[in-house]
């Protein structure tokens, strides 16, 4: 019986602290596993997403990203911790090419702050009322800013301006009327945000899981979502902003999103490993 060896992350952490980002697990070999028992793991672990490094003859390394019911193609915290271990274990160094199922994803570090370069986006308008989705939201039909989009630069999300900070921290979805909204791969996350001063943004996100919806603390995927909308507003270019999210989940977090003037969407964050282990299956 052989031990496989997994390392625990946090990414996109609050001024390095080491409770604070979102949790992940990335196994440093994930060749000797097929897909059931990835998936089994992930659930095992029960972390928002578990990876697995596999070899690549394109990239870096190959990496799989499960949360503990599917797999996904493409995910921001995932990218970006998983990268810090592929350094640690000498498959790359501060520049890493991964492939991922959604295609190959340029990483860059500048010490323990990885960034990483979003696949091309493409976006479509929302065309369900703002009433509706509000009452989704668990807010005022006067909470919904200027015009929502599905943006996808990897995933397809949800992407809805809000008029103030204050509406973000008050949104409280409602599982019914949240299952009405459909992306075009199944059921609809969003993205909630306003700004919240001089190139700040006060951000959540939101996911079904079963019958509940939850939020997660730090979402990559959805601030490299948040660029895609950035350029479809034909918002200034370039652009940097931080982000803050998390803060009602009890896990501060900082994301930063760089958007350049050739329409480059980048985003980045501080990663801390917080320990390390084995798990032997029989």
């Amino acid at each position: 019986m052989a031990d496989h060896r997994y390392r625990i992350l946090n990414v996109f952490t609050q001024e390095r602290g080491a409770l604070t980002g979102n949790p992940l697990c990335v196994f440093e070999d994930g060749s000797s596993f097929d897909t059931a028992t990835m998936q089994a793991i992930a659930l095992q672990f029960n972390l928002s997403e578990t990876t697995f490094i596999l070899p690549s003859s394109v990239a870096s390394a190959r990496v799989r990203i499960f949360t503990p019911r599917y797999e996904m193609a493409f995910a921001g915290h995932p990218t970006l911790g998983t990268a810090q271990v592929c350094r640690a274990l000498g498959l790359g160094g501060n520049s890493l090419r991964l492939e991922m199922n959604a295609g190959l994803i340029a990483v860059e570090a500048d010490g323990a702050r990885w960034t990483l370069t979003a696949p091309a986006q493409t976006s479509r308008e929302f065309t369900g009322s703002s009433a509706d989705l509000a009452a989704a939201l668990g807010l005022e039909q006067r909470d919904i800013g200027m015009r929502p989009l599905w943006v996808r630069a990897g995933t397809e999300q949800l992407i809805v301006p809000l008029a103030t900070p204050e509406a973000v921290l008050r949104a409280v979805p409602r599982a019914e009327a949240f299952a009405g909204l459909q992306s075009a791969d199944g059921p609809a996350m969003a993205y909630v945000f306003a700004p919240s001063g001089a190139d700040r943004v006060l951000s959540r996100f939101f996911f079904p899981q079963g019958p509940a919806i939850l939020e997660d603390p730090a979402t990559g995927s959805a601030t490299a979502n948040f660029g895609g909308w950035w350029l479809a507003m034909q918002r200034p270019l370039p652009a940097a902003l931080k982000i803050s999210q998390g803060q009602l989940t009890g896990r501060p977090s900082t994301l930063y999103l760089q958007i350049d003037a050739e329409r480059r969407i980048r985003v980045g964050g501080d990663v801390a490993q917080l320990g390390s282990g084995t798990i032997r299956l029989a």
